[in-house]
């Protein structure tokens, strides 16, 4: 099933490369592949869905080299546009999930996958990486992130501080300025972020059994965000 495109010209900063409604990618993608095998996967295929929605005026580059004062970094995707360009990152984090999934069907069985606070201080990195990438006028950025780890889009209900306390990804949450890991005391992880992000969670697809609910993270980096600087360490 393909859904039909925004008939009305979206905010250049709201989309993929100008043109296309993240939902509109979003919709063609979980309509063929509910799940994955691999990030590596997903890219690949949200690749071909943002070439179907923009009925083949996008062309999607995987594993791009950014480079800046001497130094290479690689970027997940770039999508380039008549009517811009867009850096994406990509996490795709899991629970433990076995099953048949998708048409034709396939079988799946994805192992479990890095602890919730490592899976929200990487999220966090791309996020500041496309601050860097995108510090040109025609490029914006997007971090996604597909999961049925439950624990990152609900918020924490201890109360005890844990060492990625400034890093919780939940519904609702708002991202901004400087933020430490474990109070600062491991400043490789420490996050400065140009920008205010308010977190939204989606719906991505839900398959049977305990983990089998998939849900998705969209941050939107606007164009012209910042001037290049040193990349952080991982």
């Amino acid at each position: 099933m393909t859904t039909p495109m925004s008939s009305t010209r979206p905010d250049a900063q709201e989309t993929i490369a100008g043109s296309v409604v993240l939902n509109d990618v979003l919709e063609r993608l979980r309509a063929r592949r509910p799940v994955f095998h691999s990030e590596a996967d997903l890219q690949h295929s949200f690749a071909l869905a943002v070439s179907e929605a923009a009925q083949q005026e996008i062309r999607c580059r995987l594993e791009v080299p950014v480079r800046r004062n001497d130094t290479s970094e690689y970027l997940d995707l770039l999508c380039l546009g008549q009517s811009g360009r867009t850096a994406i990152e990509f996490k795709y984090v899991t629970r433990q999930w076995t099953g048949t999934a998708g048409a034709p069907p396939e079988e799946y069985a994805l192992r479990g996958h890095n602890a919730p606070d490592v899976a929200r201080r990487d999220f966090l990195r791309d996020i500041a990486r496309l601050e860097r990438f995108c510090d040109r006028a025609d490029q914006n950025g997007l971090a996604l992130l597909i999961t049925n780890e439950a624990s990152l889009w609900r918020p924490r209900q201890r109360t005890i501080p844990t060492r990625d306390e400034e890093f919780r990804i939940h519904e609702g949450r708002e991202l901004a300025g400087t933020l430490l890991w474990a109070g600062g005391t491991y400043k490789a992880n420490t996050r400065e972020l140009r920008g205010s992000y308010t977190l939204t969670w989606r719906p991505y697809s839900h398959l049977e059994g305990p983990t089998g609910e998939f849900r998705c993270l969209a941050v939107f980096i606007p164009a012209g965000r910042s001037q290049p600087s040193p990349p952080q360490d991982a």
